[in-house]
């Protein structure tokens, strides 16, 4: 009965959203206006959810660290060690009651959303998210809260996506944004949360529509920081001293060491998360490992009570100079240790705070050290700060975002140079350690292979031989140039290419530099063939060569036609291909994606799905997979070649999805899209051929 409520009240609330956007376009409102009235929306209910999820935090602290610690007095100091054991133990039973919603957390969930599944983010993973989180945190557990806020802001933008009926192109532009509004939120830095939306969550996939909404609702979220927060900042320090320029190079050595701390950090985590794997540990009940790590941190809090939590109280007193160094080093050992052990054994949060952790606690203790060891009068506040950033940057591979976010706190323009150096510094030796972002590896150790950018990925579906042209004019290179001059008249043709007495490419001949052997024609006739006119060293694509290598070829080249080849045999000539076919040929595709976006969004609605009638002749059904497909690529299955239909969409088949997905999942495929037994496809074509499909 409750259930049915609930599908009833979501009912009505779509219907009234579609009344309002009804009632919208009857008014006139350009779409641009809509555009931006649904980006400030996102903005304010993505910062005002990451606003009440820090005040929720807090709160639990308060109540653990404050009111209950301060009412256990038979065990004094010594109950805090129970706090992270009874928090971990929570989230022990919460993840029972809710084992598939549970698996999905962290930022992580939001670029698999956004890049695979239109931008939807199950409701319910995103209350889990803030409940999970916040008793985590709260409790004591050492990790930070704006990743989960991050997911949070994408949750709640993707859950309005939906109410507003917006279709899977927009809810991914808009989950984004919500995710950066969140991180503008909890920073108070609307630039900041902008860059990591770009940086982390599209994986640096620019496009102006999306810088737009990112600009729109982060600016939004940050001003209703503001109005909930107050200006009271959330890292407090004096004046910074950078010091003379001749002392600059010391915040690029400050930098390195950060960004090699960062790669030890990261391979550390790894080393935590196999052996967390290992069937030893797996065998162990899982309340009593979740337990065994919340005790752990619970003694470490204990004697160093700055390690509980968030950590930004321990910040503030690096950045105040309140804190020993010796104590600094100790909470930098800590919190490098127990991140990955918390995380790993079940525990929720993100590894913003702790970055920032590490990077204060290190910058502190590095500046103290080349001042009393060196004698410099170093500004340690100053390195507290880039240090922050350089860890920032390099552990969560946003160079961008992690300058804007130090920078935008302390609105010194004094400081960016420093803060610049620091932070490049880092992430250079990150990103060359690990050949780019620590997103894209974890991603495809998932087995996700997402490209950046829905152009590359249009044009890597394609092939070259889907866009050949088969009237490629080859000549034999000891063809004389009365008979060449003759032969190229009677063809439209403005690259040729010679060949050798074995059918071999060997060279290419531009109408444009035929020009000046034809003025001395005369002359010339009878002393030189077609091979001396030919520009050798031929470069030629094979047939299979996906369309985005063969433009990036164009690029380098600067010709407008290449020869194709036989991919089994170098030496057959099969056609030509041509750089604007590619684009003829990407055109199409976009607009195929474009047809296939809104029909999701109109294929959502309906209960029961087989088969519409487009055109006389012409349908898009639904179909099981065929047992043959399964474990290949869309690219090695060849649908549009082998049997002339277009697949539109897939609806994939993941045992672990909550039953809210299942129903609401359609993809638009990529080329490199492996079917999965079960897997639904919705395709296009002629009735014959989709028969064809059907009965195989």
């Amino acid at each position: 009965m409750n259930h049915s409520k609930g599908r009833l009240y979501l009912r009505t609330i779509k219907l009234k959203s579609h009344q309002i956007q009804q009632k919208l376009k009857s008014l006139g409102i350009p779409d641009y206006t809509i555009f931006v009235i649904l980006s400030i929306v996102t903005g304010a209910a993505s910062g005002s959810v990451a606003v009440f999820f820090h005040k929720f935090i807090e709160f639990i602290d308060y109540l653990l660290f404050d009111y209950v610690k301060s009412n256990l007095s038979v065990f004094s100091s010594a109950s805090v060690v129970l706090f992270p054991v009874t928090g971990m133990m929570i989230i022990y039973l919460l993840t029972k009651i809710a084992p598939k919603v549970s698996k999905r957390k962290g930022v992580m969930e939001v670029i698999k959303a956004v890049a695979t599944r239109g931008g939807h983010i199950p409701f319910r993973t995103t209350l889990f998210n803030f409940i999970a989180p916040s008793v985590c945190i709260g409790s004591g557990c050492t990790l930070g809260p704006e990743g989960p806020a991050a997911q949070l802001g994408g949750g709640i933008a993707s859950k309005l996506g939906r109410l507003f009926g917006l279709s899977d192109t927009r809810r991914r532009m808009f989950t984004a944004a919500g995710a950066g509004a969140a991180i503008a939120a909890v920073f108070r830095t609307p630039m900041g949360g902008v860059f990591f939306a770009l940086e982390v969550v599209l994986l640096n996939d620019f496009q102006a529509p999306i810088f737009s909404a990112l600009i729109l609702a982060s600016v939004t979220a940050s001003a209703i920081s503001q109005m909930m927060l107050g200006d009271k900042p959330i890292f407090f320090f004096d004046d910074i001293n950078t010091g003379p320029y001749s002392e600059f190079y010391l915040y690029a050595v400050c930098g390195i060491l950060a960004g090699g701390l960062s790669v030890l950090f990261i391979k550390y985590a790894e080393y935590i998360k196999e052996v967390f794997k290992q069937e030893k540990i797996r065998q162990m009940p899982k309340w009593q490992v979740m337990g065994g790590v919340g005790l752990l941190v619970g003694i470490s809090g204990l004697f160093f009570p700055e390690i509980f939590g968030v950590g930004y109280k321990a910040i503030n007193g690096f950045l105040s100079d309140t804190i020993t160094w010796e104590i600094a080093l100790v909470l930098f050992v800590l919190k490098f240790v127990l991140v990955p052990i918390v995380l790993y054994a079940g525990g929720f949060g993100g590894l913003f705070a702790p970055s920032l952790f590490m990077g204060a606690s290190f910058g502190f203790v590095f500046s103290i050290f080349l001042n009393q060891a060196f004698g410099f009068n170093l500004d340690t506040t100053a390195f507290t700060l880039v240090s922050m950033g350089a860890f920032l940057g390099a552990v969560n591979s946003i160079p961008v975002s992690a300058i804007l976010i130090i920078f935008e706190m302390t609105q010194d323009y004094s400081f960016i140079l420093p803060l610049m150096l620091s932070v490049v510094s880092s992430t250079t030796i990150a990103q060359l350690y690990f050949k780019g972002s620590i997103y894209s590896k974890h991603l495809e150790e998932e087995g996700y292979h997402i490209t950046q950018g829905h152009d590359t990925d249009i044009l890597k579906s394609l092939i070259a031989r889907d866009v050949m042209r088969d009237d490629i004019v080859l000549i034999p290179e000891h063809l004389t140039l009365p008979t060449l001059i003759s032969k190229l008249g009677e063809t439209p043709h403005s690259t040729f290419y010679t060949v050798n007495e074995k059918g071999k490419l060997v060279g290419t001949i531009l109408e444009s530099e035929l020009r000046p052997v034809l003025t001395e024609y005369e002359n010339l006739r009878e002393m030189i063939v077609a091979g001396d006119i030919a520009k050798p060293g031929i470069v030629v694509v094979r047939e299979n060569d996906d369309l985005d290598f063969v433009l990036k070829l164009f690029g380098q080249e600067n010709l407008d036609e290449f020869p194709v080849i036989s991919s089994e045999d170098p030496n057959k000539v099969l056609g030509s291909v041509n750089y604007h076919d590619i684009l003829a040929a990407y055109n199409r595709e976009t607009l195929k994606h474009h047809l296939a976006d809104g029909l999701v969004h109109d294929l959502k609605a309906i209960e029961k799905f087989t088969s519409v009638k487009v055109s006389e002749g012409y349908s898009i059904s639904e179909q099981l997979v065929p047992r043959q497909f399964v474990g290949k690529t869309l690219a090695q299955l060849r649908l549009r070649n082998v049997y002339g239909i277009e697949v539109l969409m897939i609806r994939p088949h993941h045992p672990h999805f909550v039953e809210e997905e299942k129903k609401q999942e359609f993809i638009v495929p990529r080329h490199d899209y492996t079917i999965e037994k079960d897997d639904i496809l919705i395709v296009f074509g002629k009735d014959e051929s989709i028969m064809k499909l059907k009965n195989l």
